[in-house]
């Protein structure tokens, strides 16, 4: 998960500098790339394609394409700390999720901790005035959606083959984002090294993210994806003139500090 949170930094960082494009043209950079990697390697491999739990497949590829989608059109309204930050409340919708369809336990005072993260959010929301409602409503969406794909994924860990779950997320966000090529356009010069980037850093973010799944619960691991924030405020701050008062970093402390203790707390027993 450390990995995979040091790739999705990058490909965050490179979806901001493709903020000229529709955010499904940037889906689909995303989606592609790691497609043309996934999918010759599975038929060599022999691996099965289609699976054998397609309604749960096709429920993780919809549900990653919905929230990716949302995602990137945050990341081209709000800083991109911002962004990632309140995207980090996905582990308290995977808690709940996973408490109520995989009756995965969840302790006391780790509804204390994820409390304390969403506190954190709601205060970079209300003192961070660049995050307008619109993006704060559909980054919490997108969070959402987020706490869903990681249960799926939990729950089809031990059933599935992790790139067969990858592409299943790759092929709906392809044909997901085709219905918008009208607002297209053909990326030119240093934009081009953008493009391919975004999908080499997806496609290692989405390994290493899926095998974390298949190889602990959902609960431990979903937090320490969150070490995308401090790439994404070092990111924000030296190539984007991003900077954060008082206030809000002390929201962000928060909503990470939250999540660190609910990891401390499940890893304790």
């Amino acid at each position: 998960m450390l990995i995979a949170a040091f790739a999705f930094s990058w490909m965050n960082l490179l979806a901001k500098y493709l903020e000229d494009f529709h955010p499904l043209q940037v889906v689909f950079f995303r989606c592609v790339g790691t497609f043309i990697f996934i999918f010759p390697y599975m038929i060599i491999k022999k691996v099965p394609i289609l699976g054998s739990n397609k309604l749960w497949l096709s429920a993780r590829g919809f549900l990653s394409f919905a929230s990716l989608a949302l995602y990137f059109v945050v990341i081209q309204r709000i800083p991109l700390g911002s962004a990632v930050a309140l995207r980090y409340t996905a582990p308290i919708f995977s808690a709940i999720f996973a408490l109520l369809f995989l009756k995965e336990k969840v302790k006391t005072w780790q509804w204390a901790a994820l409390t304390l993260s969403v506190v954190g959010a709601f205060i970079l929301k209300g003192v961070d005035f660049r995050i307008d409602t619109l993006s704060f409503v559909l980054v919490i969406i997108s969070s959402i959606l987020v706490g869903g794909v990681f249960t799926i994924v939990r729950y089809l860990g031990s059933r599935e083959h992790y790139l067969t779950i990858i592409n299943y997320f790759m092929v709906f966000s392809i044909v997901g984002s085709l219905f918008f090529i009208q607002h297209w356009r053909m990326p030119v010069g240093v934009e081009w090294w953008y493009v391919c980037g975004i999908g080499v850093f997806g496609l290692f973010g989405q390994i290493f993210l899926t095998r974390s799944f298949q190889l602990a619960d959902t609960a431990t691991v979903a937090p320490i994806k969150y070490m995308e924030l401090v790439y994404a405020l070092i990111f924000g701050y030296f190539l984007f003139g991003e900077t954060y008062a008082g206030l809000p970093v002390f929201g962000m402390t928060l909503l990470v500090l939250g999540m660190l203790w609910n990891v401390w707390i499940k890893r304790k027993g």
